[in-house]
């Protein structure tokens, strides 16, 4: 599996081995004996870090904080209507269950307390919905997706990104948030060089309070990537993807004209929509849980 830590350990191999070279030079012998010392308890940190990552199961991320990331799939415009209603649900819903609720981007949530993670994980993937939209004049009913993603907040130890991989800039915010924010470059973006993967952040005033998100959120998405080449190389991707959200294929659907939520995984529905819009989403926990068990 490709973890960035490994890189980060050979970095740290090579400095313990230049710096063991100045042990023979006595007055730099006491220096060269510290620095080694600091750079094998770094190392030590790394490799710590990657036997717990190879015994942990997704339970023990349940008690992170959370990234959730909603985006219009299928359907044009009201693609785009339905994936703001399921984050003011998502929002509303943490804050039922005494969450604190984060707006880090127009698409992109962070829901803050223990157990978000546990309490959030299993609504990502593909949500479709069926109903009337506002603009059709001829009453038809249309059917369209959003994707959510759910993803646990991660620290620097849990993933550790070289700074050697990361293209930054900063740029000029175009949104609201006066003068400040449209004439000084606090805005973001983050290139992580071997992954592709582009994150930018604009919520806050200050460059370095943006810079730290874009990095939460480039470890958060680095994180999916690994724990999908896990899931590929310890076997095949389950065909439910309980816990995991595949977003190729539906794992609700929300039907307006029969007032109706159907969760296809466990086949079970439930009715009164403006009430789960509402954030009062039912939950299904213990039978995904068990569903995810037996296809394990």
């Amino acid at each position: 599996m490709n973890d960035y830590r490994y890189t980060q350990i050979e970095e740290l191999d090579k400095q313990i081995q230049e710096t063991k070279a100045l042990l023979e030079d006595p007055a730099m012998k006491e220096l060269a004996e510290l620095e080694i010392a600091e750079l094998e308890a770094q190392k030590k940190v790394l490799e710590d870090g990657i036997a717990a990552s190879n015994t942990k199961d997704e339970h023990s991320y349940d008690i992170r904080n959370i990234m959730l990331e909603l985006s219009g799939a299928a359907g044009g415009d009201e693609a785009k209507l339905w994936a703001e209603e399921l984050m003011r649900m998502y929002t509303r819903s943490g804050q039922r269950k005494g969450y604190h609720v984060e707006q880090l981007e127009e698409n992109v949530i962070k829901i803050v307390g223990k157990g978000a993670f546990g309490a959030f994980k299993y609504e990502a993937g593909v949500h479709r919905v069926q109903r009337i939209p506002a603009t059709e004049k001829k009453g038809r009913v249309h059917t369209s997706t959003a994707t959510v993603s759910i993803l646990p907040e991660l620290d620097d130890i849990d993933l550790h990104i070289s700074d050697d991989d990361i293209d930054f800039e900063a740029f000029r915010s175009g949104g609201h948030g006066g003068q400040n924010v449209n004439k000084v470059s606090t805005a973001v973006r983050l290139k992580h060089k071997p992954s592709g993967i582009v994150v930018t952040t604009s919520v806050e005033r200050s460059q370095l309070q943006n810079r730290e998100i874009a990095m939460q959120l480039l470890r958060a998405k680095l994180w999916e990537i690994e724990i999908t080449k896990r899931e590929n190389e310890i076997s095949s991707l389950r065909s439910t993807q309980v816990g995991r959200g595949d977003r190729s294929e539906k794992i609700k659907t929300y039907n307006f004209p029969q007032d109706r939520l159907t969760d296809h995984r466990i086949n079970k529905s439930w009715k009164n929509l403006p009430i789960i819009l509402a954030g009062d989403i039912p939950d299904a926990k213990e039978e995904l849980e068990t569903l995810n068990q037996e296809s394990a």
